[in-house]
Formats: structure tokens, sequence, C-alpha cells
């Protein structure tokens, strides 16, 4: 589950990294071979898939498993993923939820996210009708460590960042889309690698849900994120501290 508080989203994938691994390495395996049908399989010359095996190590993905999913993007047999976008509304409080998928069957996959929409009273809206609500950005996410926090902050608003962010442990770079490649340059070359680098929908609205709220909606964000063809959800629900523990 993807929102604006970063904290949150920290939180939340420590906590069930292990549980749900195997969920995590299904669809960074995915977004390898996806990005390798786009560009190539070369890292060096291709972003996404330098990006993609990053976060798959920053996961602990075993190398075999990044091989596989290299040589199956260069092959010309199995699946041919196409990637989709849905937009809607929770079933309460306003919240807005983007979901991205990578599908071999697109017709199966709004069928099924359709079905998650209508079965928690949310409403599934046109492509385009949630643009106002999110953008995108650059965010790096990375372990706090040995960093001293004035002088980092300082090298990567020199390099374009918009937003550095240092907490539990953790920092959280942001960017403009288009300063993500500067910014990974930057990191490179003072030799650091981050836990997760990725363009994310940041919303520019929030919305506040009361407890019981919050559990209507995280039914319906639970069911779409368990979805195998789906890739990331994001949603602009601003969560209080207590509620962090119940995501």
């Amino acid at each position: 589950m993807a929102g604006h508080n970063r904290w949150t989203q920290i939180k939340r994938k420590k906590a069930v990294l292990d549980s749900r691994k195997g969920k995590y390495f299904t669809k960074i395996l995915k977004e390898i071979t996806v990005a390798v049908r786009e560009s190539g399989a070369d890292p060096e010359g291709n972003a996404r898939l330098r990006i993609a095996i990053q976060n798959a190590k920053g996961l602990n993905c075993p190398k075999d498993n990044i091989e596989r999913a290299i040589k199956k993007g260069l092959g010309n047999e199995g699946e041919s993923y196409v990637e989709t976008t849905y937009e809607g509304y929770g079933p309460t409080g306003g919240v807005a939820i983007f979901v991205e998928g990578a599908t071999d069957n697109t017709f199966r996959t709004v069928q099924d996210v359709r079905a998650a929409f209508n079965k928690y009273d949310g409403s599934l809206g046109t492509n385009g009708s949630l643009e106002f609500i999110f953008q995108r950005k650059g965010v790096f996410t990375l372990p706090a460590q040995g960093l001293e926090e004035e002088s980092f902050t300082l090298e990567m608003i020199d390099a374009g960042a918009e937003d550095v962010e240092f907490a539990d442990g953790y920092a959280t770079i942001t960017c403009a889309k288009e300063d993500f490649g500067k910014l990974q340059k930057a990191l490179e070359k003072m030799k650091i690698t981050p836990e997760n680098a990725e363009l994310q929908r940041i919303p520019n609205t929030m919305v506040k849900l009361d407890d019981e709220q919050l559990k209507k909606v995280m039914k319906l964000l639970e069911v779409l994120e368990d979805n195998d063809d789906v890739q990331k959800v994001y949603h602009n629900i601003e969560l209080t501290e207590s509620q962090m523990d119940m995501v």
C-alpha cells in the first residue's frame, strides 16, 4: 500500500516482508522481465532494468531468480506482459486509489480489479480521472546509518532533490520525475545503494479517515495488492500514528 506518508510505507513493507516475501519477489521479477523486453538486458543502457535489479537485491532476492527473469525477458516464449493502470475511489472518505498492473491477460485483470472495487463498495473510474490528485515523483529509500543529516541533505538538494527526510533509521529522498536519473547518479558517486528506488505516484491532496472508515478501505486495498497482476497500489490516506499500526 503506497501513500504519501512514506514512513507508513516503510513500516508496512518491513512488517509484512517475511510473511509475504514470495509475493514481493513475484512482482519485482515481473518488473525485471518487462524492463528487459522494453529496452534490453544491459542495465547500463536500461535505467528501468537497473532500478528493478537494485530493488530486487534490496529485498535479498536470490541472484538465480533475477537471472531467470532477465532470460525470460530475452526469450520469445512465455508471457508477454502489458502494463495497465486503473483509477477509482474507495468505499468511504473520498479515498483515491491508483492501481498499476502488468498482465498477460488484460480482460482477466480488469475483471478482477472491477470485481474488487464492486465487492468492497468502491467505484472504478476512467483512466485520467485522478490526474489532478497524483503526480509522478522519484523516491529513494535508504538506511540512514552513517549519514550526516545536514551535509547529506545539502548534497541531495544540489543533485536535484525536492525533499529529504530522516526517520525511523531511514532517509527518504523525493525528487521530480525528470531529476530521477541525476539523483541516482549522485548516490552512485557517493557509493550509496538505496534499498528501494522508484517512480511513485504521490498524492497532492490527502484525506483523513476514522478507524472504521480505514478498515473498510483496507479490505479493498489488500485484495488489490494480493492480485498477481497488480504491481503497485497508491492511495491518498493520511494516517495517524495509531492507524499506522492498523496497516
